[in-house]
């Protein structure tokens, strides 16, 4: 089978995209990064969603991007609660992390490149929040092109990378069907920035409340564990 790389946060977006790669047939490896993340419960989440739905393999990378900060995800700073989707809907919020894609795409493409695979695949979606610059298509598309200039397999022709983001333009209600189809048991996985040490998510912060609306409209029941 052809191989492919997923970036795995243990989130509901990244569990959909695995289940995907794994539909079409292909031998996939998932990659997880331990970056210093507040929301550290999601690497154990992970690892139940990489074993329940198949993953050749799973490997967890430390990469500490708290040496950095500069987000409510890894510095000090207080998580957003109970906003509209107005107020989501406008600018960068606080809990972008700074070049967070950027580094987990290039530790995907350096994963790929040692075990010979070409398809890089992310969760990245932009329809129900839009906030992130890295969850662009404009972005995947400059990242896809510099991994094959920034190779030896790109130059030497051995194959193509390409940067799958099968959801990029999926309703998070969408995107809940299409796992559910494809057997994603989302009970599995956690998607709160500000979670409780045991995984329960806190139910108010801008990916509780967005996995909240898309359960709502997607009809199915939402498994949740809220705090």
């Amino acid at each position: 089978m052809p191989r492919a790389v997923v970036l795995l946060s243990g989130g509901l977006d990244s569990a959909t995209v695995l289940a995907i790669v794994r539909s079409q047939g292909h031998d996939a490896y998932a990659l997880s990064v331990d970056y210093g993340q507040r929301h550290r419960a999601e690497l154990d989440r992970a690892a139940q969603v990489a074993k329940a739905l198949g993953a050749t393999e799973h490997r967890v990378v430390p990469m500490d991007l708290r040496a950095i900060g500069g987000s409510a995800l890894t510095d000090d700073f207080v998580v957003p609660k109970n906003r509209t989707p107005e107020e989501m809907s406008h600018g960068i919020p606080v809990t972008y992390v700074p070049a967070r894609n950027t580094v987990l795409l290039a530790l995907a493409l350096g994963y790929a490149e040692t075990i010979g695979a070409f398809d890089l695949y992310i969760g990245a979606n932009v329809l129900d929040y839009s906030g992130y610059p890295d969850c662009r298509r404009e972005f995947l598309s400059a990242f896809e092109a510099l991994a094959n200039v920034a190779t030896q397999a790109g130059v030497e022709g051995k194959g193509r990378f390409r940067v799958h983001a099968p959801l990029l333009q999926l309703t998070k209600a969408d995107i809940i069907r299409l796992g559910s189809e494809l057997g994603v048991d989302y009970s599995m996985t956690v998607s709160c920035y500000d979670p409780e040490p045991d995984g329960s998510a806190c139910g108010l912060c801008d990916s509780c409340l967005l996995r909240k609306k898309g359960f709502d409209e997607s009809g199915f029941v939402d498994p949740t564990a809220y705090k």
